[in-house]
């Protein structure tokens, strides 16, 4: 048997037949990588869109929220280890094929619900399970969003693509150090702001975390790069709280957000603060 170079992020993991990759979520079958999470959902919730966050598509209304399990990151911060950080053993799951998505999606118009979030974990590793359950719910009518870091390859958001009305992606900060420590690469994240922006509704969040990210100065590039892609694109400066590994810190001072978030409105149409 062969071994398969997973094409779907900057990882490029080189597997061994039956090999998982570092995300957790992708697998070598037959010399090609192959999704191990596709239909398995760890979790399932119809939240309101702005706590996506999405403010600026269709506000008021909520959205049939859906995870699996596996990331392609590793943020010492994550919020959502138990899903991200797991494996189809460690996490309990169950099954929802595409088609039954998007009929719990529909069930659930009377409740306000607008369609399908794909979120929680990094949906884009499994893009297989975004493009077909997104489609599905297209397919009645309804709209869909996806959460996520967009450390992903443009082939994985080309699929994807077609289906998809609204993306939150992550800008985690503005210097190939931090995402370093991150586990991530910012110039794939750039790339894929940059085309995702050309085709759907995009916003991004940036949590602001103290001594990795907190200057003015990269606040000042982050938000002139956005300008240069589009001044309408909202951003997210959200406070950060001690989680998972990175609980010797606290949370992001108030005053300081505030003054980040007015660097950003000097290049920026619309910024938000988050978490305050």
């Amino acid at each position: 048997m062969s071994d398969a170079v997973c094409p779907v992020c900057f990882r490029h993991c080189r597997l061994k037949e039956g090999q998982i990759g570092f995300c957790r979520a992708r697998r070598n079958e037959g010399g090609k990588s192959v999704s191990v999470n596709y239909a398995k959902v760890t979790s399932v919730a119809l939240d309101p869109i702005e706590k996506k966050p999405l403010a600026r598509f269709h506000p008021g209304s909520m959205i049939l929220s859906v995870g699996s399990f596996g990331c392609n990151m590793d943020c010492p911060f994550c919020q959502n280890e138990s899903c991200s950080r797991a494996d189809e053993h460690s996490v309990e799951w169950r099954a929802l094929p595409p088609d039954e998505l998007a009929e719990l999606a529909e069930k659930l118009r009377p409740r306000g619900n607008i369609g399908a979030a794909f979120t929680y974990n990094e949906p884009m590793i499994g893009f297989e399970y975004v493009r077909d359950a997104a489609r599905a719910v297209r397919g009645r009518g309804m709209k869909n969003a996806v959460v996520t870091n967009g450390a992903v390859s443009l082939d994985a958001l080309d699929e994807v693509l077609p289906y998809v009305d609204a993306f939150n992606i992550d800008l985690k900060g503005f210097t190939d150090k931090w995402y370093r420590e991150l586990g991530g690469d910012l110039s794939t994240v750039k790339a894929f702001i940059a085309e995702a922006a050309k085709r759907a509704h995009v916003e991004l969040t940036t949590l602001v975390v103290p001594g990795g990210n907190d200057s003015e100065e990269e606040m000042r590039a982050l938000s002139s790069w956005v300008a240069s892609v589009g001044k309408s694109i909202p951003l997210h400066v959200t406070r950060f709280f001690p989680r998972r590994n990175m609980l010797d810190r606290a949370p992001t001072d108030v005053n300081l957000l505030r003054r980040l978030a007015g660097i950003a409105c000097e290049n920026l149409e619309t910024v938000l603060l988050g978490n305050v």
